[in-house]
């Protein structure tokens, strides 16, 4: 074990984090990008240091540590890059909207990054967790300031929350080695018994307002 203390906000931190862990194993096979924190609340009540600091840890905070392995794993010609985003970057909920879109950018950029990369023999993949017993609602979540018109929205959204909503953390960890260790990883491993039927369900009614609406789309092109 060779304990790092990093602030993922800080770009070159991130690089020279990277590197000491580097000079002290001589490679880096595995990434985990797991630093983030939640922001509950309305969209209107977000303020601009709130979704500033949000965007900074979840997304550019995976930017900078990503942007850090490259080169070292471009190096050594393999190398897996693993993103835990969340199966809010593939669908949404309310009083989650900067996490949502901090998440949405996480997928973009890591999809994007697994086309860039694989001719260097470096494997991407993206572990979308539902919601688990952690820290992420509790002490570690941030709240905005209430504005009461949207206190029945965030009645209802908390009201839907079961017990069994949660997933147990512990839980996670065969998974998390069997995604490691496959030689051919899913670019998308959702984690949990609640997100895939959430983002099937999505996707399923996606995909029909597409075809309802594709003659229009169609027509825009032109010709």
């Amino acid at each position: 074990m060779f304990p790092v203390q990093l602030d993922v906000n800080d770009r070159e931190a991130c690089f020279a984090a990277v590197n000491k862990v580097k000079a002290h194993f001589g490679r880096i096979d595995t990434l985990i990008n797991n630093a983030g924190f939640g922001l509950f609340g309305a969209i209107e009540e977000t303020t601009e240091q709130q979704a500033r600091a949000q965007m900074e840890t979840n997304f550019f905070g995976v930017l900078w540590v990503t942007q850090a392995i490259l080169p070292i794993m471009r190096e050594q010609k393999s190398g897996h890059i693993i993103q835990v985003s969340s199966f809010l970057g593939l669908v949404t909920l309310p009083v989650l909207g900067l996490y949502n879109a901090s998440k949405y950018a996480v997928n973009g950029l890591s999809e994007t990054l697994a086309s860039e990369v694989k001719g260097f023999g470096i494997k991407v993949s993206l572990i979308e967790p539902n919601g688990f017993s952690t820290d992420w609602a509790g002490a570690s979540a941030f709240q905005t300031e209430p504005n009461e018109l949207y206190t029945p929205i965030k009645e209802a959204f908390f009201a839907a929350a079961t017990p069994d909503s949660w997933g147990k953390p512990e839980a996670t960890s065969p998974a998390v080695l069997a995604l490691i260790d496959s030689e051919n990883p899913p670019l998308h491993f959702l984690l949990g018994k609640i997100a895939y039927p959430g983002v099937k369900q999505v996707y399923s009614d996606r995909l029909a307002e597409f075809e309802t609406w594709k003659d229009v789309s169609a027509g825009a092109h032109g010709h």
